[in-house]
């Protein structure tokens, strides 16, 4: 296994994505997980058939920051939306309304609140699929035929190449500590 820089290539000349390991069950999974995280291990992940209660505190992962991001934006819409409307019944179309004075703030609570909604929505979507780097139409991991039993019956941790502590053989010696099994090369 040859290092150049920081990439690992095989001796055929192939880009090493990482080291993968299976698991048995989820208990094992997130022992181990805690054990990768405890060894300063950065950039890993563990896949699984359904959520494992919690493994993200066990992977070190901080909380998403898409709540508070979407919170802000559908404020900002709500504000923006209403703001308009009171724009427009003021200054930019004055028209009274039901004998109400012109900017009366009732009338627009629907709309506020429908276009904060819609702005909250589509923050939390495009936000999303942001953090999650979607759409993804390419992944290593996809290459390996146990890897795709993981939406079925497998539980499967892969450390990658990039992480900045990562050696093939320590990070295999690692899984296999953990009671991994089926540990295997992932090839970009």
């Amino acid at each position: 296994m040859a290092k150049q820089g920081k990439i690992y290539k095989t001796p055929s000349g192939e880009v090493v994505y990482g080291v993968m390991a299976e698991f048995a069950t989820p208990g094992d999974t997130f022992r181990a997980a805690e054990k990768l995280r405890d060894a300063g291990y950065k950039n890993w992940d563990v896949y699984a058939p359904f959520p494992i209660h919690g493994i993200d505190e066990a992977m070190g992962l901080k909380p998403s920051k898409l709540p508070l991001l979407a919170g802000v934006i559908g404020l900002a819409g709500a504000a923006i939306g209403f703001f308009f409307q009171w724009w427009v019944s003021t200054y930019g179309y004055t028209t009274i309304v039901q004998g109400k004075p012109a900017g009366a703030w009732e009338a627009f609570v629907p709309v506020t609140f429908e276009i904060g909604v819609l702005f909250t929505a589509f923050t939390c979507i495009l936000g999303m699929m942001a953090f999650n780097a979607l759409p993804m139409w390419y992944h290593p991991l996809l290459k390996k035929d146990r890897f795709l039993r993981v939406s079925d019956d497998r539980f499967v941790i892969c450390v990658e190449s990039r992480d900045p502590g990562f050696d093939p053989e320590k990070a295999r010696k690692m899984l296999e500590s953990v009671k991994g099994y089926n540990i295997d090369l992932v090839q970009d």
